[in-house]
Parts: C-alpha cells; sequence; structure tokens
C-alpha cells in the first residue's frame, strides 16, 4: 500500500540522514585561548576515542554531555565553521601566581582563591613567598591574616607583564614589601606605593645592563627625581 511505501522512504531517509551523520569527520580543527596547552594537545584531550571526531558525536557532546575537566582551563566551547570544521575556544584559569605546601604548588587566581594543585610547575608564573597562611583548600581562598594582599599581588603581576619582565619570584617581607627575583638579579621594591614607576626602572636598568647578578635597592625611587640613582650590591 501507498502508506507502506511512505513510511519505508521515510524510515531509509532517517538511516540514510543517519549513516551520513555517522560517517562525516572532523578534519579542520583551530585553537584559541589556550597558553598553557598546544593545539595538537587541546585536540587530543577533547577527541577521544572511536567515536571522538565524528562531527555529530562531538556536537553533541559539547552540547549535552559535561565538559572534560581540564587542568588550569575554566572551560571550553566547539562553534563548528560547517560541517568538518571545527573552532575550540578555551578559557583558562586566571592565575597570578602559587605558594608551595609539602611537595605540592599550589596555583591561586586574583582573589587567592586556589584553583589548581599539582606537582608540575608552569612556566611563567612566579612564586610567591613570605605570605603566613593557615591549611589550603582546593576551590578555596588561601588563608592568609590580610586578604588585600592579593590586590598587591595581582597588581604588580599586571605591572611586570606589562613591561614584559619575568620574575621566577615574589618574596613579601612582614611589611608586605616586596622583592623581586629576576634570573640572577634580586630587586628590593619597598612598599606598593609608586610601583608602576619603579617597575618601568626596573626594564630600562634591565635593557642596560644585561645578566646583573646582586641586589638592586629600588625601595628609594621617587617619581618627583628627574636623575635618580639606585644602590646595587654585587654578589661576590
Amino acid at each position: 500500500s501507498k502508506h507502506h511505501i511512505g513510511a519505508g522512504i521515510a524510515v531509509a531517509v532517517v538511516l540514510l540522514l543517519a549513516i551520513l551523520l555517522l560517517s562525516v569527520q572532523i578534519q579542520n580543527v583551530t585553537v584559541t585561548g589556550s597558553d598553557r596547552y598546544s593545539a595538537k594537545q587541546v585536540e587530543e584531550l577533547l577527541f577521544t576515542g572511536r567515536w571522538g571526531k565524528n562531527s555529530a558525536h562531538a556536537y553533541f557532546s559539547d552540547k549535552f554531555r559535561p565538559h572534560i575537566q581540564i587542568p588550569f582551563v575554566e572551560d571550553y566551547k566547539l562553534v563548528f565553521h560547517g560541517p568538518t570544521k571545527v573552532e575550540i575556544i578555551v578559557y583558562e584559569k586566571d592565575i597570578v601566581g602559587y605558594v608551595t605546601d609539602m611537595s605540592s604548588y599550589m596555583y591561586f587566581d586574583k582573589d587567592g582563591i586556589i584553583v589548581e594543585s599539582t606537582n608540575d610547575k608552569l612556566p611563567g608564573i612566579p612564586m610567591i613567598s613570605g605570605l603566613r597562611f593557615g591549611q589550603i583548600v582546593l576551590h578555596k581562598p588561601l588563608p592568609v591574616e590580610d586578604a588585600r594582599i592579593f590586590d598587591e599581588i595581582l597588581n604588580l603581576t599586571q605591572v611586570l607583564e606589562m613591561y614584559d619582565i619575568k620574575a621566577e619570584r615574589i618574596h613579601f617581607n612582614s611589611q608586605r614589601e616586596a622583592t623581586l627575583t629576576v634570573g640572577e638579579l634580586q630587586v628590593e621594591l619597598g612598599s606598593n606605593v609608586q610601583m608602576n614607576g619603579k617597575i618601568s626602572e626596573l626594564r630600562d636598568i634591565l635593557n642596560t645592563y644585561s645578566a646583573l647578578d646582586g641586589t638592586l635597592y629600588l625601595d628609594t625611587y621617587d617619581e618627583t627625581n628627574s636623575n635618580p640613582s639606585y644602590r646595587f650590591e654585587q654578589d661576590d
């Protein structure tokens, strides 16, 4: 009968569509927003298993299944630019520094919240030392005596980034005065006052003198002094 023929055609069409959907593979992958992982690493983390690169499977997994947990990544989304071309947009966690606890590196964000604990040391993230804190709990604020220190850390790390200075360590003494470790150089910054000017001076000094080994005292910086000089003690 015509009814059966129509139903048969409908089933055939659905099957054909299903076969087409299951046969379409992602061919072209681009990754944006990821500094910590290479594009290849992100691709391998997200497209796993036999159906990993099937376009329909990837689309429905992204929309309806829990996203894969990736260290230092807040979330990600897949944007399809056609059935075989996908862009992965990565939203990384905002990390400003780390403290050490036993053998672990505890990374925290601008609000002092511990976002990751790992035995791996990330490049480009400074160690923050000298802080006194209680027991550390993942995804909770680092329990320090005065939470205002995190504003100072954020400001200092942003200024260092602006001047493209890579500090391995930022140490705070009991008066919350900062000392930077930049390669073999120790830089005494004093209080957080006029920090932009101090780091600007440091950039000029690093550009003028290469491979400094010793202690540079920028705690005497005064923005009103147009011809400043700074004490430098060379290590023996």
